[in-house]
This record gives C-alpha cells, structure tokens and sequence, in this order.
C-alpha cells in the first residue's frame, strides 16, 4: 500500500475518532441541559402547583361565590310608590340582563369583550400578551381581562396591579364561568361595574347620566357608558366631554367592525351629542338630599336600630313610607321662605300617618329637627286641651267664666294680651278670642291634675309640663309632632293615634318583612271630642285664627303666642288632615315685632292645607260617628242662649238634652223664660274669684236686658244665670312668678347636632 494511501486512512480513522469523541461530549452537554432543564421544570410545576394550590386556598369557594351579596342600595318611596331617596354605600340597583338597552349589551361588549360568549373565562393570547409587557416594564400595566376576569376582580380582589392578583383573577374567572351562565354572568358585570360619580352598575348610571331607565338607552348613550367603564373619570362626559366623545366614537367604531351596528347608524351616532341630565354635587351616603328630615327621623328611629347598618345601607331594602311626596316638597318650600325657623307636620288624623314632616330651613345648615326635637313652648295653643278637660268634667262650651285681672298670693299676676278684660264671657268665646284669665280660672276649676292627665291621654309625651296653672297658658315644652297628635284626637272623634312613617318594608328580592298600621286608643269621649271641635271651629270662622278657614271645608285649629313673641303656632285640621305649623329662633330670641302665629304661623298653614285640599281631594264635613250624642244649636256667641233676631250668632255643637231652650234675654229674648230655662247657661266661679270679683266684672260687656226689671217689687232680682262656686281641691297650683320655662331649654340645637354626629359614629356611617 502506497505510503500515501496509508497515511490518508490513518488520518480518516483519527478524525472520525475525533468526530465521535466530539459528538459524544455534545450529547452529554445536551443531556445535561436536558436533565437540567426537566429538573427545573419539575421544580417550576412543582412551584406553581404549591403556588396555585396556595392562590386557590385564599380564594373564595364555590359556596362562598354563590352566597355573595352585592352591595345594593337601599330605596326609600312615598306613599304612592314615588322614589324619595336612596340609601347605599354603593348606589347600585340590581335589574334583570332582559330589561338593559341590546344597544347596552352591544356596547360594553364591543368595547370590553367581543369574544364573551366564546371563551371559557380567560384569553390565553392577551393573558400571554399582557405578561411580557408587565415583564419588560417590571410590573403590571397591561390589561386583557375578559368580562368574567373583571367581575372576578370587582366582586372579591383588590384593585392592585401585581401578578399574584392577576393569578388569582384568572383562576376565580375559571371558577365563574363553571358556576354561572354567560347571561347570568353579564348581568351580574353590568350591574357591579364602577361607572363612575358614585354609580354603580348599568341601573344607577344610566339615571346618574342621562335621568333613563336602562332598557330605555340610544346607541349614542350606550356607547358613552360603556366607554365609562376602562377609567370613569377620565371619560367622564361631565368633566371631560371632549374624551368622553372620542371614547364613544372608539366603541362606536367596534360596534361597526364587529357589524354590530349599520353604517348608518354609526354615522348618526357620532355627530350625536346625548342630553345629559343636570350633574348633582358627588354627596358622601350620609347626605339626604330629598325629604332630609322625615328620612332622617325614620332612618335613626326605625331603620338603623332595628336593622343596623350593613342592612341598610348594603341590604337593598324597600322602604315604603306614608308620607306624599308632593305634600312633603310643598311643606319644605314653605318653611324654607320662613323668616325664621320653624317646622311643619301633617298626618292622618284616622290612622296616625306622616303625611309631611319638615324639621327646619335648610337640613345641610342644621340637622337639628324641630318637628321632633324641638321642645317648644306651644302659648295659647294648648289651651283646647283645658276646655276638653272642662267638657268632660260637664262644663258648656255655653257656660260663662269671668275675665278679670288675677293676683294669686305669691305674687303671680297673669294678664291679657293689651291688659283688657271683658267680664263675663262664654267658653267658647273665650277660647275663640284666646283670653289669658279665662284659661287659667278654667284650670282651677277643672284640676291642673286632670288637665295633665288628659294631655297624657292625647298623646303628649313630653317629660317637661309643669304641673301647675300655668300650664293653661302653654308653659309645657312639647314637640310639633306631640301637637299634632294630641289635635287628631279632635279630628278622630276621640283617638289617640300613633305617629308612624313608614307602612312596609321589603326585602331585597321583594318578601316582606315588617309591616305597619294604624294603631289607635281611646282617649276622650267622642261627646268631648266633637264638642270641643265644634268649639275650635269658632276660632278659625270668627277668632284668632278666621285667617286660616279653608273655604268651603269644616276648619278647626288654634293660634299660640308665647311670652315676648318667642313662639308663634297654628295647630288644626280638616276632615282627613291635621297640620301643625311652629314658627321660632333656636336661642328663643324674640320673632320681632310682636309676631304672633297668626301673623308668622297661619299664612303657612293655610297654603300648606289648601294645597293638600287640591291634592288628596279630602272632604268638606266631618262625618258625626252615631254615638256622637250631640245636637247642633244655634246661639248667642255673647250669651250662649238660643240666638235671637238680634245676636251676634253662631252654631254650635253641645251634648244631646243639654242645650238652652229659651232664647238671649239680652237681644230680645225673654228674661223670665231665661231664668226658667233648666239648661240656660251658668256662671261658673273659679275658686280665685271672691265677692268683690264676682259683682264687678259679672254682666260686665254684656248689654242690659231688654226686658226691664221692677226694682220696687223685687229689690234684689234674680240673675239670668245660675253662679256656681268651685272649691280649690289642688290648693291653687301657682307657678313662682319669677319661673322661666327657657331657662333648662331641653333641646338646645349645639346639643342635637352632637347627637346626630354620634349616631353616624354609632352606627359606623362615619369615621
């Protein structure tokens, strides 16, 4: 063999060594790297199934994802089914997938997730996509959340951007959808996203934006709210219309490419502009903007010690109340044009409803509610409750009293207003032309005990009335509400009725579970309470308060004035409605001017009631129950007989049998057949009135006697009236003449706002 041949195979068998010596040591690199690379890809499944298996054990399972409760606002109606506010934490209210715009549906898909309805909760591709981007950038910033992704995230993680969260998003999305439906699913995303200036879901923002209900929305509305959704601020069309209107032209454009909508239509709605109702400042939860103080009166009465916080504001209650909506908007346009504070009740005198209830001016100013709170003096406004007491101690609203100037031994030395005095009056004319004297000597007649009791019995409540004659005067410290319930008594025909406000209270998904309704008592005896309404007409057809008479309805009630003109009143009704209007400043300074309620009070009440009239379409009498037992009579309003041709005339309601029978010897009548009369008024003396009272100021204002008496065959006539002494059983309950009912005020409004703030701590409403 050629020494060349052999040289060249002996370099061929090297090299060919050489080539597999070199392979060889590729392989085991290879190897290696395999074996390495499945060891760490142990490690790494090994770690991500610890790291999934530890995401999935935070999560929520899937009994707790079933029995999650959205938080859902909580609606407040009128009696009839007006929506008066919303209470929430988030305003949200939940409606059906069937009854939102398909332009909605279309929408949010469009602009959020047009393949929903494909995939099984995740988008792998955008998941991958979204990651390297995080990764380049060093943290989360890329979205490509499906739906299911985002209401994953919305109804049980955080808003933080972070790769754990992201996980955790992706496996409770997985979850979802094995759960729910796709439509169930949607739903449940529409009515839990965010859309911004406190809306919550597809029901609050549509009313929030453009005052609609969802079903009812445009492909233009739609468009602006689904374009919401990514960052709500920011497109939001109050504050930036501008981007707001290239976020809608952008979910119109997907709309158009995923022939969604025609050419025609999307060229329509981008020169759109929607009408956007008018934007209301973002108020924390606590603020009440319609019915303040009736909301608030239910809400830390009822509402928040029977079912606390969380239920109210997170419990999607449906609170049905009894007030009108339309009464209640009235009541607060008339006490907010008041020159002072003030407060306004009206209810159903037959079944104790809240019809309106206004505590004040401006419920933002103060919070303090003077219909509920305010401890007031109510003046000459409590005196019907003294003549009832009369009534049903037997006394006439014809029998006479006297009004004469009083000096008790302490000093004490109640007046009239202008310091006149009449004499001998009737009852009725008395309480008609609201005389000082008259109600206090009926006190002492009747017993400043019983007349407390009887207050009692018609629903006033207060801790603070005096039990002395000075109550006749409306010394008492009493709440409009406590007034307007005691005056239902007369409108009632003798009930006490409790005032309530709300009627029924409903569930979340419609079950009831409180319900409420008239509750009534017997406190006088419907003898007494006609009769005594009978009375209290006169003062709103010929006495202090003929401003406030409702043309062509029965109208009762009566003015109140305190001390200095500090508080001025009209308490009184009609058939079906009682109102109570209180007029003063909260450091009891004087109205100015010698205000009195029938200057500052009545005017109020009468708009008020005259609007109501219109509205309810209330009767025009009041019906008399047949046990009534009275008979109505026309009298004397001087004297009380029958009225003659020539009396100042009036009718009157007294109790069955005991009306006069003969008519006013003093305009025509016949004095003989007065004094024969078993049922013709008396004189009635207080045990203040001595001797010397009684034949100065008896007869007195009262004209002579037509009839003329022979002085030489009767030297000392008989009076046309009986006089009948009362004894002092009480021993003259006189009030220190130096006492001063506002010196230990109960209700100091610096106080009642504290409260209120403490009761927003209490029930974790505030921090």
């Amino acid at each position: 063999m050629p020494l060349m041949q052999f040289n060249d195979k002996k370099f061929s068998l090297e090299k060919k060594k050489q080539v597999k010596k070199k392979r060889s040591l590729i392989n085991k690199i290879f190897s290696h790297i395999a074996l390495f690379a499945a060891i760490c890809a142990a490690l790494l499944a090994v770690f991500l199934a610890l790291f999934l298996k530890d995401i999935s054990q935070s999560l929520p399972t899937t009994e707790e994802i079933l029995g999650h409760e959205p938080s859902l606002a909580t609606i407040v109606y009128d009696r009839n089914e007006k929506v008066i506010t919303r209470l929430f934490q988030e305003n949200r209210n939940w409606v059906k997938l069937d009854v939102v715009s398909p332009w909605m549906v279309k929408a949010i898909l469009a602009a959020e997730d047009d393949r929903f309805y494909d995939h099984s909760g995740i988008r792998p591709a955008s998941i991958f996509r979204a990651g390297i981007v995080d990764i380049f950038h060093r943290g989360a910033r890329q979205g490509g959340s499906t739906i299911t992704q985002q209401l994953a995230r919305n109804l049980f993680l955080t808003k933080e951007k972070t790769i754990i969260r992201k996980a955790k998003e992706a496996i409770l999305a997985l979850r979802l959808e094995r759960i729910y439906t796709k439509d169930q699913l949607l739903e449940m995303y529409l009515n839990t996203i965010y859309m911004g200036h406190g809306a919550y879901g597809i029901d609050s923002a549509s009313k929030n934006y453009f005052g609609k209900a969802p079903g009812q929305l445009s492909i233009t509305e739609s468009a602006v709210l689904a374009g919401l959704v990514a960052a709500p601020e920011t497109y939001s069309p109050f504050r930036n219309p501008s981007r707001s209107k290239t976020r809608k032209d952008y979910v119109l454009k997907r709309m158009l490419d995923l022939d969604w909508i025609s050419k025609s239509d999307f060229d329509t709605s981008v020169n759109d502009v929607p009408k956007l109702v008018k934007r209301e400042a973002n108020k924390s939860s606590i603020f009440l903007k319609d019915s303040p103080h009736f909301v608030s009166y239910i809400l830390f009465n009822r509402l928040l010690p029977n079912y606390g916080t969380e239920m109210v504001y997170r419990g999607g209650l449906r609170v049905h109340t009894t007030i009108d909506l339309d009464l209640q908007k009235k009541a607060e346009e008339l006490v907010s044009k008041m020159k002072h504070e003030g407060a306004l009740v009206a209810l159903d005198p037959n079944t104790g409803e809240i019809l309106a209830l206004v505590g004040g001016r401006d419920f933002d100013a103060s919070k303090f509610n003077r219909a509920t709170q305010a401890f007031r003096q109510p003046g000459s406004a409590f005196k019907p409750i003294v003549y009832a007491t009369a009534l049903e101690n037997g006394y006439r609203a014809v029998d006479h009293l006297l009004d004469a100037p009083l000096i008790f031994p302490n000093g004490w030395e109640p007046g009239n207003y202008g310091s006149k005095y009449d004499g001998e009056v009737t009852l009725m004319d008395a309480l008609a032309r609201s005389i000082n004297t008259v109600a206090i000597r009926l006190a002492q007649i009747d017993g400043v005990s019983r007349v407390v009791e009887m207050a009692r019995r018609m629903g006033i409540s207060t801790p603070h009335l005096p039990e002395d004659l000075s109550l006749a005067l409306g010394t008492a410290s009493v709440t409009p509400l406590e007034m307007c319930v005691a005056y239902s008594t007369f409108a009632n025909n003798g009930y006490k009725v409790e005032p309530y406000g709300i009627k029924e209270i409903k569930g979340k998904n419609g079950e009831s579970i409180e319900q409420n309704g008239p509750k009534l008592a017997n406190a006088i005896s419907v003898t007494t309470a006609v009769t005594a309404r009978s009375m209290l007409e006169q003062v709103a057809v010929w006495g202090t308060g003929a401003k406030a008479r409702i043309d062509g309805h029965q109208t009762f009630g009566k003015t109140g004035t305190t001390n200095d003109w500090t508080d001025a009143w009209f308490a009184g009704g009609i058939p079906g409605l009682v109102v109570v209007v209180y007029v003063g400043n909260d450091d009891h300074t004087p109205l100015g001017g010698k205000t009195t309620g029938t200057v500052a009070a009545v005017p109020v009440w009468k708009e008020f009631v005259s609007f109501a009239v219109k509205k309810l379409k209330l009767p025009s009498t009041f019906i008399l129950p047949p046990d009534a037992g009275v008979e109505s009579v026309r009298v004397c309003k001087k004297t009380g007989f029958l009225a003659a041709d020539g009396c100042p005339a009036t009718n009157i309601l007294l109790p069955a049998g005991h009306a006069p029978s003969s008519q006013c010897p003093w305009h025509g009548g016949s004095l003989s057949a007065a004094r024969a009369d078993d049922n013709a008024p008396q004189l009635i003396l207080a045990p203040i009135d001595d001797e010397m009272t009684h034949y100065k100021y008896a007869m007195r204002g009262l004209p002579q006697p037509e009839e003329p008496v022979d002085v030489s065959t009767v030297p000392e006539p008989e009076p046309a009236l009986s006089v009948k002494k009362t004894v002092d059983k009480e021993h003259a309950k006189v009030p220190d003449k130096n006492s001063d009912p506002y010196k230990k005020d109960p209700s100091e409004p610096v106080d009642m706002e504290a409260k209120y703030q403490e009761l927003l701590k209490r029930y974790n409403i505030i921090e």
